[in-house]
């Protein structure tokens, strides 16, 4: 009898640990997915800026520096990018992304401000719908961004929580995932002031 429930606990504990390996694999398996929208996303908006850069040449033939920033930028960014390709996350390549990505969102902001002085170019019609669905690919990867930053804490909540954090690293997870942030999602406004 006693060997019997010998094997039931034993049995018991090996269906418990296998359990905590499926978790572990379903929850990074989330997070990679995550990623993959914001992959799309991010090479959409990639897509759309040379159109956005053509469409202001023919105003801006004075502005070619802020031009080359702008394709440089999102260059570098899309370069980052492609070496993600294929879900291999970690060292420090999330944060590589972000800054490639904070890099080009300050590049876009600096044409912004330059466009401005165009008003010819901010009634084109070309530019209105670049501008438009530039917008519109911003909203997707803020959204995308933002289901892969709670994958990410879904996963390392379990994987840092007892039993899990004890095969974790056995299981080949040794590492909490990155989460990606923006420069726009670290900034904290400040209140307004009010004098009367």
């Amino acid at each position: 009898m006693s060997g019997i429930v010998f094997w039931l606990v034993l049995l018991a504990l090996v269906i418990y640990i296998v359990s905590i390996y499926n978790r572990l694999v379903t929850l990074k398996n989330r997070f990679k997915n995550a990623f993959a929208q914001i992959e799309v996303q991010l090479k959409r908006r990639y897509d759309l800026i040379p159109n956005l850069v053509e469409t202001a040449k023919g105003y801006m033939q004075h502005e070619r520096e802020t031009l080359d920033a702008v394709v440089t930028a999102r260059n570098d960014a899309a370069a980052v990018l492609k070496a993600l390709e294929g879900g291999k996350l970690g060292g420090g390549d999330i944060s590589r992304l972000a800054s490639a990505e904070n890099a080009l969102q300050g590049a876009l902001g600096k044409l912004n401000v330059t466009m401005e002085a165009y008003p010819d170019l901010k009634a084109s019609e070309n530019m209105q719908q670049l501008s438009e669905e530039l917008t519109t690919t911003e909203n997707r990867v803020a959204f995308a961004r933002q289901g892969y930053n709670d994958a990410v804490m879904q996963y390392n909540t379990y994987r840092q929580s007892f039993p899990p954090v004890l095969f974790a690293a056995r299981f080949g997870h040794p590492d909490d995932a990155e989460l990606l942030e923006f420069d726009d999602s670290v900034q904290i406004q400040a209140a307004p002031k009010v004098a009367f």
